[in-house]
């Protein structure tokens, strides 16, 4: 029995915009990295890249439950002695709320080449504008 491999046609890649007003950080971060690597195809294979492009827009309005706007700490390195520093949810918020869909999703793919690859397919936006209208993106639904 020979192993069945999928022909990847790069050209009928979709792009999809998913907004993430009300929608919980971690559940969003699963649903897209699912969309990235193709699992919700029946084409999926782990080690290709089938996935499609994935938009997100309104990326300030993310919900974390509980505690965790203030609780949960992201944690940066210079590379210099003491050079660790400490921010939590509503930090980053203020000033990059892309970097909370980014890192979450980050998480989420391989750690290796394939996921450095998927991860350029993730364009995150703040705000309900987006310069990919030209793709013609549907809309899709968050979870959660």
């Amino acid at each position: 029995m020979k192993t069945f491999l999928p022909r990847v046609n790069l050209e009928l890649r979709k792009w999809h915009v998913i907004d993430a007003d009300g929608a919980v950080l971690g559940r969003l971060a699963a649903q897209i990295a699912d969309v990235l690597r193709g699992k919700n195809k029946p084409i999926f294979t782990p080690h290709l890249d089938a996935g499609d492009f994935v938009v997100v827009i309104n990326a300030e309005k993310v919900v974390v439950t509980g505690k965790k706007e203030t609780d949960k700490q992201y944690m940066s390195y210079s590379g210099w002695k003491g050079g660790e520093r400490f921010r939590n949810v509503a930090q980053i918020r203020a000033k990059h709320p892309e970097r909370l869909i980014l890192h979450a999703v980050k998480g989420m793919i391989p750690k290796n080449r394939l996921g450095d690859r998927l991860l350029t397919k993730l364009k995150v936006y703040k705000g309900s504008n987006h310069p990919h209208a030209a793709q013609k993106p549907e809309l899709q639904k968050a979870v959660g």
